[in-house]
């Protein structure tokens, strides 16, 4: 037999390693969980006895624990309790807009490799289809169970975001729904109760099992990165009472009553002088009393420990604790609690009975996910793994998500949608034409399969050239010009990709400037001038961007804005420009021209101040010009709306004599001004009496069917200070064949929709004509009192 030499037996010893290695790593890996049936130890805990009341099963198991055993469960890397059986938990895991790679209770390293991406939160909003929202929450749901039964991620995920998009310089306003409170309200109830597939116990009416938790942040008046040297860990968000009623509260408040969301997270930025994580007004009075909440309460990572070290809010490590868990704080992203709640109890700055309050409500959640019944294979769910992952069914939600937001902003002498047989040539242009990892967003997962916009294009034209003009978003050079004028103006028509990416806009950058970067405008400006066909300018950004040269150049004939498309985005986007599909997304933002820089960012106020110059902020209340305003969104097809004729013009509040109930009419408020003209709204009755419902109707002229979206807003009377100049009350996404029309219906609650928020917090219903608006019809309708004699 001939011997091997020593190079061939370790190149064995190598191959047998790496093979051994491979087999290993596709194996997939053990779930660990609570209360084992073959355990005869465990069988016995009242904790893990499915059959009783989840308040008796978490009593049971806090009252068995040590306080070191406690307190290590305040960390979002809870630690095992062997002697109880309880394996470690990892609280922390993101799905924003598809199953992410953020967090420690995410991993992509085991049988499931990737998930779906779906279009980044800002541009999935502006299709403002709420039925589109809930579905989308729903796939990710079955993504996030079928990857925590796999052993890769958790069940607990801190989604959605649904801060105001306050400022368009905030780099993570692509995250949130947009500008306005209602539309942040609606997306966040679709998304939590998409997501946690939440079931209403039918004997107590009270919230039960949970197919995964989801949570909104951040609560609350959080829109700061870092600007100016203003950073988030340590900026004082001063908000009157009156933008927080009416802005920064709702979408949280709406969470809570409406979606019953099992989690709150806490903002790094104190409100008004207190940090937001040890806030007792907001984690308590309002989140718990006010509205309700039966959750747990997390702060944002390292949100506990910037109040000593960072803010200095907190003399001591022990007094940051203290100051937490007394204003409702239930566990800490991070490991300060952990390091320090021992010594803050041993100091007599902390109570045993604090600590068991946060367990309580830690424990609840983890046992309505189930995670305190046995092995997850055998319950519901059990049935969910990788193959309901990046399902096809998934995939095309993604790119129906793509082409419901995606927003045609101009549309000159109606080039778009471009002939399929008419073009035979192409020319691709731009940093962002084949960048997959810019389409996904912030806050990104690893997606299935990703079609850029030159990828989805390809599917279309043959003869395409591409040159990115610049090497990055950056773009600081203008050496690749050349190239792209050159291939630009040989091609039948040409389409530009450009815009932002995460090296402008993203968690701890803010923005300083709202035009193009570097040299992209001039870029833009260069193609459109040597081009013989029409130029098509794509805007790949999660911010408003101040194009207001590309809008006045007639060369440049379309503009759209794509938002971070997802990873079917780049094909939604060729479905649209060669007319497959026909746009109906809206702006869920205002663009701001590139003077608003000059706007303070740290300046939280929403109203204008005119002995100032200060121009207030969002369509609600903004008093300067506009690129684009909210709501603005072109269409293939010509809609136009009317009021039927039996439209309801006058409404009567029942009144309700001062001796039943003395606060609902009329009441002295501290601002006097037109005080006999209002209703308080907390205080009267009748509000569930005078609900009407009001029907729009919508006709498409042609040329093409088309989903149009019908936002109904509404102004006012100004009978106190700082009434929005319009507010939207609802909208709806109704599909309209051409030539034909269809009727929409809005449920108005004069309570909720008609009502405004006075100086000090109060909201109140005036007395007067309030006027409905939508496209550019209006509709006054007066709301008046019965006789009180009557």
């Amino acid at each position: 037999m001939k011997s091997c030499s020593p190079f061939t037996i370790i190149s064995l010893i190598l191959a047998i390693g790496i093979l051994s290695f491979i087999a290993y790593a596709e194996q997939p890996i053990q779930l660990k969980y609570a209360c084992d049936p073959r355990d005869t130890e465990t069988k016995s805990y009242a904790f893990c006895n499915t059959s009783l009341p989840i308040k008796i099963r978490v009593e049971d198991l806090i009252k068995r624990l040590t306080l070191r055993e406690k307190v290590g469960q305040l960390s979002t890397s809870a630690e095992e309790i062997a002697r109880l059986g309880i394996p470690s938990y990892k609280w922390w895991s993101e799905s924003l807009h598809g199953i992410a790679a953020n967090g420690t209770g995410v991993h992509f390293n085991g049988t499931i490799k990737a998930a779906t991406s779906f279009p980044q939160v800002i541009l999935t909003t502006a299709s403002f289809n709420q039925t589109l929202w809930t579905e989308i929450a729903k796939a990710i749901a079955i993504e996030g169970r079928a990857m925590y039964n796999s052993a890769q991620a958790g069940l607990t995920f801190w989604a959605p975001n649904v801060n105001i998009f306050r400022d368009p310089r905030w780099g993570r306003g692509q995250e949130t729904p947009g500008e306005d409170p209602l539309t942040v309200s609606k997306y966040a109830v679709a998304y939590v109760r998409g997501f946690q597939g939440e079931q209403i116990d039918p004997h107590t009416h009270e919230p039960s099992r949970l197919m995964l938790s989801a949570c909104c942040k951040h609560f609350t008046a959080y829109d700061l990165e870092n600007w100016n040297g203003y950073v988030r860990y340590t900026f004082n968000a001063v908000v009157t009472q009156q933008d927080l009623e009416d802005t920064f509260q709702p979408p949280f408040k709406s969470c809570v009553e409406e979606g019953h969301t099992s989690c709150l997270m806490c903002s790094y930025n104190q409100v008004n002088g207190v940090p937001a994580c040890a806030h007792y007004d907001l984690l308590s009075q309002s989140a718990r009393s006010d509205w309700g909440f039966q959750g747990y309460i997390t702060s944002d990572c390292g949100a506990v420990s910037v109040i000593y070290a960072n803010q200095s809010y907190a003399k001591t490590p022990e007094d940051a604790v203290a100051d937490v868990l007394k204003a409702g704080l239930d566990i800490d992203c991070g490991s300060y609690l952990l390091q320090n709640t021992i010594s803050a109890v041993q100091k007599g700055k902390v109570q045993e009975s604090s600590i068991d309050r946060a367990l309580f409500n830690l424990f609840s959640v983890q046992m309505r996910l189930g995670l305190f019944d046995g092995d997850p294979k055998h319950k519901k769910y059990g049935d969910l793994g990788p193959q309901n992952v990046c399902s096809e069914d998934h995939r095309h939600l993604a790119l129906e998500a793509a082409r419901q937001g995606i927003v045609l902003l101009k549309n000159g002498d109606h080039i778009l949608p471009l002939s399929k047989s008419q073009i035979t040539s192409l020319a691709v242009i731009g940093p962002n034409a084949d960048a997959p990892n810019t389409s996904i967003g912030d806050y990104p997962g690893i997606p299935c399969r990703t079609t850029t916009p030159l990828a989805g294009l390809k599917n279309y034209i043959k003869t395409i050239t591409y040159a990115p003009g610049c090497p990055n978003v950056n773009c600081t050079s203008t050496e690749g010009f050349g190239e792209a004028t050159s291939i630009s103006a040989k091609a039948d028509a040409v389409v530009m990709v450009v815009g932002l990416d995460k090296s402008q806009e993203t968690e701890k950058h803010d923005r300083q400037n709202l035009t193009l970067p570097g040299e992209q405008s001039n870029l833009v400006t260069e193609v459109a001038r040597v081009s013989k066909g029409p130029v098509v300018l794509v805007i790949m950004s999660g911010g408003p961007v101040d194009v207001s040269f590309a809008i006045k150049d007639s060369r440049i004939s379309s503009i759209l804005w794509v938002g971070y498309p997802g990873e079917a985005g780049g094909l939604a986007l060729a479905e649209i420009i060669f007319g497959d599909y026909n746009p109906g997304g809206r702006l869920p933002v205002t663009w701001y021209p590139q003077d608003f820089i000059k706007v303070p960012m740290n300046i939280m106020d929403m109203r204008p101040n005119s002995s100032t110059g200060y121009p207030g902020r969002t369509y609600r209340f903004y008093t300067g010009e506009t690129v684009f305003e909210f709501g603005h969104g072109l269409s293939y097809s010509n809609y136009s709306y009317t009021f039927p004729p039996s439209t309801q013009y006058h409404i009567i509040l029942p009144a309700f004599h001062n001796h039943v109930h003395p606060h609902s009419l009329h009441q002295v408020s501290p601002d006097k001004q037109n005080s006999s003209n209002r209703i308080y709204v907390d205080s009267y009755a009748g509000c569930e009496k005078v609900k009407f419902n009001l029907q729009v109707l919508t006709h498409n002229h042609g040329p093409m069917d088309g989903s149009n979206v019908v936002l109904l807003f509404v102004k006012s009377p100004a009978t106190h200070k700082g009434v929005p100049k319009k507010q939207l009350i609802g909208f709806q996404r109704v599909y309209v064949e051409s030539e034909k029309s269809s009727e929409v219906q809005f449920l108005v609650s004069p309570c909720d929709d008609l009502s405004t928020v006075t100086e000090d917090g109060k909201r109140i219903l005036s007395i007067g004509v309030h006027t409905f608006m939508t496209g550019d019809i209006q509709l006054p309708v007066t709301l008046s009192v019965e006789n009180h004699a009557n």
